[in-house]
């Protein structure tokens, strides 16, 4: 790629999360994936996925207008899980 080509781009894709949430008295192995991404259409996404630890889990996309929302959804989910007792790995 050359430099002016990647001058116009934008770095719009923010470092997905993992979180774990691991309680062995309750039998409890979870995991939670959430990241902000580019679409093809030139809108963004916040793409989330969860389930127990092991399994495939499930998967949720949510399309935003501007990457502003899209991170400010990031963040509001990423707060919410950290205070249900996901930690960062």
């Amino acid at each position: 790629m050359l430099a002016t080509e990647t001058r116009g781009m934008a770095n719009t894709s923010t470092t997905p999360r993992l979180l774990r949430r691991v309680d062995p008295a309750r039998n409890m192995a979870r995991f939670y994936t959430i990241a902000v991404l580019p679409t093809l259409f030139g809108t963004h996404s916040v793409m989330r996925c969860w389930g127990r630890i092991g399994s495939k889990g499930r998967q949720r996309i949510d399309l935003f207008e501007c990457e502003s929302e899209a991170q400010y959804a990031f963040d509001r989910l990423l707060q919410a899980k950290c205070r249900r007792g996901y930690r960062e790995c």
